[in-house]
């Protein structure tokens, strides 16, 4: 793998791809918890914001070179045209950073289990839905992000090095 194929930007479609590709389980769940209960649902779509575009946003992206490198809003996998409403933090997350992005990630893929348990069948598609999104993501994105300080980051050491030495003026992918 050479610097030239690690990911330092991306397009609106994929932004598009990868949320259409999360929809998936995230449609399932609504659609089980809505079997049981329209409150619940838009708690969980509450929840889902809350989450995703508060607690991710706030405590996670605002870390990535997407993020800072970006000027008024955001262009990066699962979030474009977004206005930076927080201020870029480059750099390593913090224990207590990581702790509550997992914490908050934990509660949302988890939250949908009581009403998945009732329907095995869209219990099923969501778990390997999400499966599969995982999987994907971390073969096609973690394996070439410039964002060499996340957690789930896998580009190959020597990958760092040719892409920090072709740009002597970033760290971490970072301007």
């Amino acid at each position: 793998m050479s610097e030239d194929q690690l990911r330092t930007s991306h397009r609106f479609l994929d932004c598009l791809y990868w949320n259409l590709f999360m929809a998936i389980p995230f449609l399932t769940a609504c659609v089980a918890i809505s079997k049981g209960s329209t409150v619940w649902m838009i708690v969980y779509i509450l929840t889902s914001i809350l989450v995703l575009w508060v607690v991710v946003f706030k405590f996670f992206c605002t870390h990535c070179p997407h993020y800072v490198q970006s000027e008024d809003t955001v262009k990066c996998m699962f979030i474009h045209w977004v206005p930076k409403y927080f201020q870029p933090k480059p750099g390593p997350y913090d224990f207590v950073e990581k702790a509550i992005v997992a914490l908050a990630l934990l509660i949302w893929v988890v939250f949908p289990f009581y009403w998945l348990a009732s329907h095995p069948g869209l219990l099923l598609i969501y778990i390997v839905s999400l499966s599969v999104f995982v999987a994907t993501i971390r073969r096609y994105e973690c394996a070439r992000c410039i964002h060499f300080d996340c957690p789930t980051n896998i580009v190959p050491e020597d990958a760092r090095k040719r892409f920090l030495e072709a740009n002597p003026h970033q760290t971490d992918g970072l301007s």
